[in-house]
Parts: structure tokens; sequence; C-alpha cells
């Protein structure tokens, strides 16, 4: 009978323990709960924790050398163009050739660009005679020749810087020629072997291409290029190198590297250079006298005997521009250049001056035609 009773007891005191527990908490398994809820956030906030720095650092110390390493190259690349290259000038036409090596000078021949100074640009006057008047100074013309013909005229050398008097006479070596400033024979080689026969004459009697210049300086320069061949006259540089840019740009004349390099230090000192157009002279403008009263050099040599004197005089020619039979040579007065029977341009010239010797015509002041 005890037992039951002490097993009331137990149960009773029991039961009123785990009221009093779910009441205060202590010992619960509620307590047990709230526990290990921070545990639980503690341990899952740890690891976001510990990875902030190793996601964060990483980046941090990567973005520094490229920060501090980027203004170099751009420096660099600020500091050559400091150099302006303005679109119009030299500079920048320079920058549109085509750079590439030399062809052969193979099958090169002067007759392969046509007739000395023809009149190309159809003004009545051919191209020797438009840059001389384009040229010179104090200029005297040949009277009818339509303000044409230069007869006499002070030339300033761009090459040298000196003044050097032109006249026209009978001696062949003239103090002043005519220089083709890209040379026939450096053009060739650079791409004017594949043009056709009308180009290469234009480009060979172009005014832009043209220069009067000292004939001792000119047989110098021979072909040369910018990177063999510079004026003396260093003021004149600038203006030397951009008439060959724009030449070589309008005829589509390649450059080699070394003449590109040095066409370029000339030009970045004077940045601002534009390339010339090559204006022709008007004709007329300046006083007209006879071929007659045109000094000559004085001479040594003794008169012609009168048998020689007949045929140095010019006989006029037939109607058509034609030339009689005892004097057959005839004389171009605007280009002042003589063809010979059976020349490739005999039968196209109108005579304005007819000669029966070769002699006849050099004395009046005539050169004989290259073809």
């Amino acid at each position: 009978m005890k037992r039951p009773g002490c097993l009331l007891v137990l149960l009773v005191l029991g039961l009123l323990g785990w009221i009093g527990n779910a009441q205060f908490g202590d010992g619960s398994p509620g307590a047990s709960i709230a526990t290990t809820t921070p545990t639980e956030s503690t341990s899952t906030s740890a690891p976001s924790a510990s990875s902030t720095p190793k996601d964060s650092t990483p980046p941090a110390a990567t973005t520094t050398p490229r920060t501090t390493t980027s203004p170099t190259p751009a420096t660099r690349t600020v500091a050559p163009s400091t150099i302006q290259t303005r679109p119009g000038t030299a500079l920048a036409l320079l920058s549109t050739l085509t750079v590439k090596g030399r062809a052969p000078l193979t099958e090169y021949n002067r007759d392969l660009f046509g007739q000395n100074w023809a009149d190309t640009d159809r003004n009545g006057c051919d191209q020797r005679n438009d840059t001389l008047r384009r040229d010179l100074t104090k200029i005297t013309l040949k009277a009818g020749t339509r303000g044409c013909v230069v007869l006499r005229g002070t030339l300033r050398d761009p090459y040298t810087g000196q003044s050097i008097t032109f006249a026209r006479t009978g001696n062949p070596n003239s103090p002043v020629e005519i220089d083709h400033v890209v040379a026939l024979a450096d053009a060739w080689v650079k791409g004017a072997f594949r043009w056709s026969d009308d180009t290469r004459n234009r480009f060979a009697n172009d005014t832009l291409n043209l220069q009067a210049v000292s004939a001792a300086v000119n047989s110098a320069k021979g072909a040369g290029d910018a990177a063999t061949w510079l004026p003396a006259n260093k003021a004149y540089r600038c203006a030397y190198v951009a008439r060959q840019v724009a030449v070589k740009s309008r005829y589509d004349i390649s450059v080699t590297r070394a003449e590109h390099d040095a066409i370029a230090r000339i030009l970045r000192d004077c940045p601002d250079e534009e390339p010339p157009t090559g204006a022709v002279a008007k004709l007329g403008g300046w006083p007209e006298a006879s071929a007659a009263t045109t000094p000559r050099p004085p001479t040594t040599t003794p008169p012609p005997k009168p048998t020689q004197a007949q045929p140095l005089v010019p006989a006029a020619p037939l109607s058509g521009g034609e030339c009689p039979t005892s004097a057959p040579i005839k004389g171009n007065a605007n280009s002042m250049i003589y063809h010979l029977p059976g020349g490739a341009f005999y039968s196209r010239t109108k005579a304005e001056e007819c000669f029966a010797t070769e002699e006849a015509a050099v004395a009046a002041g005539y050169r004989a035609s290259m073809r």
C-alpha cells in the first residue's frame, strides 16, 4: 500500500517541476534553444566577417598598380602630338603618301616624258617661259610673242639665295635652268614607269614641278630626292620639300622611308607650311623688246666670214607654217625649240622661223628638240 502512494508523490513533484521550468526557463529545453540560436547566428556570421577582407583586399592590391602605370603610356602618346599636323599643311599631306622602296631604273629614257616645255596648259605659251615669267624679276619680254617669251631678267636663286642675271642668247649654256623639283628619273622608279605617255608629259611640264634655278646647282642635284639632296639655302628648305610633297601627292608618286623621314624632320620646324599650287604667271605685264636688242655676252670669237653669214639668216615660213627646201629646219618661237625634218614633232610644228642649218637655229637662240 505504501508503494502506490510514493509513486503518486513523485509524479506530482515531477509535474510541478516541469511547470516551473516552463514559466522561468531554468535548464529547460526552451533555454537550450535560446542559447543555440545566437550560436548558430554567430557561426553563420563568422564566415562572412572573415570573407570580407579576403574578397576586398586583393582587388585593392591589384587596382593600385593599374592606377600608377596608366599615366606613363599616356605621357608617351601625348609627347609627339605637341607638333600638330593641321589639315591643309604639307606635313599633313606627307602622311598620305605611300612609303615603299624604289623600282629599278630599267628602261628609263627622258624621251618617254614627251616634248620638252610643251604648252600643256594651253595658254599659248610653253611651260619654260611660263616658269621664267613666274620666277624672274625685272623681266623684258620678246616683242611679237604675245607676252610669252622672256628675253632677260633677274633670278633670285632659291637653292643658293644668290642673284643671277638671265639673258636669252645663242649660248646654250645658260646660267639659269628649269629644274624638275621631283626629278623625272626619281618619279620613274617610284611609279612613273606605269603611267601613260600623256600623264608623263603632263608631269614633265607641270609648273608645280618646275622651278627656275642656278644651272650649276641643278646639275649637282641630278635625280636626288630629299634624302640625298637639299638646297644649300636652309631658309628655302621648308618650301622645297613642301613642293616635293605637293607634286608627289598630285601624281601618286611614292617616297622611300629615308625620304619620308628627311621631309618630316624639315617640316616639323615649319608645321604650318602649306603645299604650293604651281600657279602660272599671266602673259605680258613686262616691257617688250626685239631679240636684236638682247645683250649678248662678250666673246673673242671672230665674226663669221661673209660666206658663212648668209645661212645664219632665218627664212620666212611658207603658208601653213611650212619651211622652204632651202631652209627646212622649223623654229617654234614660243618654245624656242627647232625641229629637224623627220623628227617626231616636225610635221605637227608650224614654223615661225626657218633655218638652213642647225648652227643658224642655235645662233638665233633656239634649242634642239629631244625627239
